[in-house]
């Protein structure tokens, strides 16, 4: 009897101690290992840190779930954790709270997240911690006392991340080292302090100096996982290795010019030079009053390891090319500027008895461009120099379609015109004069319409998808046309053939012109299937009033033949 008894005693006592285990998470393992009992959570779709898990945990595992956050508070009711590892998740957000109440964990990895930063602050609430790994992560940057709450760690992986620069002093204040580097203690330091820094996509200028010095000179107890590191920019320093390299100090850029004055003649080619000595590399821009409406061609050399040549290229100078052009070089330790001023001298040409053009007109310089596009047409828009506020402007417009362009007369003031009912599959120039002068050959836009569909949505895809392409295109000097087309059939088919049947009449009666200016000519342009010229010499013109008020200061009108 007394058997029976003490058997069902351990029966009760068994049962006793698995019913106070608490159960585990759904598809998760529990078990105990020799420092306590732990949570293994492998491969399953677990989104977010459980809430209110048991306390008595010592190590939680979560591995291979689409882990995205860890929030404030994610292990609000484990203060006893000492090991929590993270691997192989989608971790991307830690915030600067979610380690609070773990102030006995001793080892945090994070390995093969999508962590671009760290909040190195909420180490605050972790003093025990001697273990963190963070390796094939997206880490890009390390503040310069990014270590210094990490007060026991003793072994740091940052390998395989996005490093391009770290100072120096990051390791200097790292707490450990500071210990070891004061006198008396190193009998103190039983453990090595292991670091890694692998794998990263060094960039080894001036700016990573420190630490390429910090390397050479690391003895016990610190220890490099691999102490090989490589260079991976720039182009001259590509894969050598820390040990191997030399690296100046940074520097702010110093500008010098050739010439800080430069004078030439009309339709003469210039280049302005500016030679730049910086570490690290510096940016270099230039500005001029006109670089909204003049775009010139900019090339940078590397003529030394910490020096480049920048030079901006004038083509055919004009008169409203002088003065001053600035070249502005930047890095991250400073920026510097040098102007150079450009005279352009007027040419020298033998006074002609019938000159078409006035001195003003000949002189002046005129950019028109397609600047917008709308449902049925395009905006215009210009710019003359020298600025003449009462001068008047005449705009050419014709097509393909009509014989007879249409001439509108701009007030003064007004630097933009509206073009609608455009037809499809129609080429079209428009040229723009000073006054009530003909249009002279390099103060035109030449642009094609696409082919029309059905409905205002048709016609809208129709307009943005190539007057667009032409606007881009014809933002280069005047005089330089490009005609694009993307169409099964060749430019001038596009044109005649390839809408037949919604082409609508033309606005202009195809009559004999009462007046032929021989000044005019169409001009070249550039097409993708070879069409050559066009000859508009017996063209005429059509003038139109708009009867539109443009705005304060300007009007649009026509005039009498």
């Amino acid at each position: 009897m007394a058997s029976v008894s003490h058997y069902f005693l351990l029966v009760l006592v068994f049962l006793d101690s698995h019913a106070a285990q608490p159960s585990c998470l759904p598809g998760c393992t529990c078990s105990e290992e020799s420092f306590g009992r732990t949570l293994q959570c492998m491969s399953i779709t677990l989104g977010k840190i459980p809430r209110k898990l048991p306390e008595e945990f010592k190590q939680v595992r979560i591995e291979n779930s689409p882990l995205f956050e860890l929030p404030r508070g994610s292990f609000i009711n484990m203060s006893t954790l000492e090991y929590l590892w993270l691997n192989f998740n989608n971790v991307t957000v830690m915030h600067l709270g979610a380690l609070e109440h773990l102030s006995e964990l001793k080892e945090l990895r994070l390995e093969g997240n999508k962590l671009r930063s760290v909040p190195w602050t909420a180490f605050r609430a972790t003093p025990l911690l001697r273990v963190l790994d963070l390796k094939h992560n997206r880490i890009d940057a390390l503040p310069e006392l990014a270590l210094q709450f990490l007060v026991n760690l003793t072994y740091l992986d940052l390998s395989s991340n996005r490093l391009t620069v770290v100072a120096k002093s990051v390791f200097l204040n790292w707490p450990a080292y500071q210990k070891h580097r004061q006198p008396g203690c190193e009998a103190e330091i039983l453990s090595s302090m292991v670091l890694a820094l692998h794998d990263n996509p060094w960039l080894c200028d001036c700016r990573l100096r420190g630490l390429v010095q910090f390397v050479k000179s690391i003895s016990l107890p610190v220890v490099l996982v691999n102490p090989y590191l490589m260079c991976r920019g720039p182009l001259s320093k590509a894969g050598q290795l820390f040990h191997e390299t030399e690296l100046s100090a940074c520097m702010k850029p110093q500008i010098s010019t050739p010439s800080a004055n430069v004078s030439i003649r009309v339709g003469q080619n210039v280049t302005l030079r500016c030679l730049v000595q910086a570490s690290p590399s510096p940016t270099i821009a230039w500005t001029y009053p006109l670089s909204t409406w003049r775009e010139f061609d900019v090339l940078t050399s590397s003529t030394a390891e910490d020096a480049a040549l920048s030079e901006l290229v004038i083509p055919a100078a004009h008169l409203v090319d002088r003065g001053s052009y600035t070249c502005v070089a930047s890095n991250s330790i400073g920026r510097s500027t040098c102007v150079i001023s450009l005279h352009v001298q007027p040419a020298q040409a033998p006074p002609t008895l019938h000159s078409l053009f006035s001195t003003s007109e000949g002189n002046a310089y005129i950019d028109l461009r397609v600047v917008k596009q709308t449902v049925r047409g395009i905006m215009l828009e210009w710019f003359v120099a020298p600025d003449t506020p009462e001068k008047w402007f005449t705009l050419y417009i014709g097509s393909d379609e009509a014989r007879r362009k249409e001439v509108v007369h701009v007030g003064p003031g007004i630097s933009t015109y509206l073009v609608d009912d455009l037809l499809p599959g129609t080429k079209y120039e428009v040229c723009l004069s000073l006054g009530r002068q003909p249009p002279r050959q390099g103060r035109c836009v030449v642009f094609v319409t696409g082919r029309d569909h059905s409905g205002l949505e048709g016609r809208e895809r129709l307009l943005h998808t190539t007057v667009i392409l032409c606007a881009v295109l014809l933002a280069v000097p005047v005089g330089a046309y490009v005609w694009a087309v993307q169409a099964p059939c060749s430019c001038r088919e596009w044109g005649l053939r390839c809408c037949p049947l919604r082409r609508k009449a033309p606005r202009c009666p195809l009559a004999v012109p009462e007046h032929r200016d021989v000044s005019y000519r169409d001009h070249t342009a550039v097409c993708e299937d070879g069409l050559g010229h066009r000859d508009a010499e017996g063209e005429g013109y059509e003038e139109r009033d708009e009867g539109r008020d443009s705005g304060p200061g300007g009007m649009v009108c026509a005039s009498s033949p």
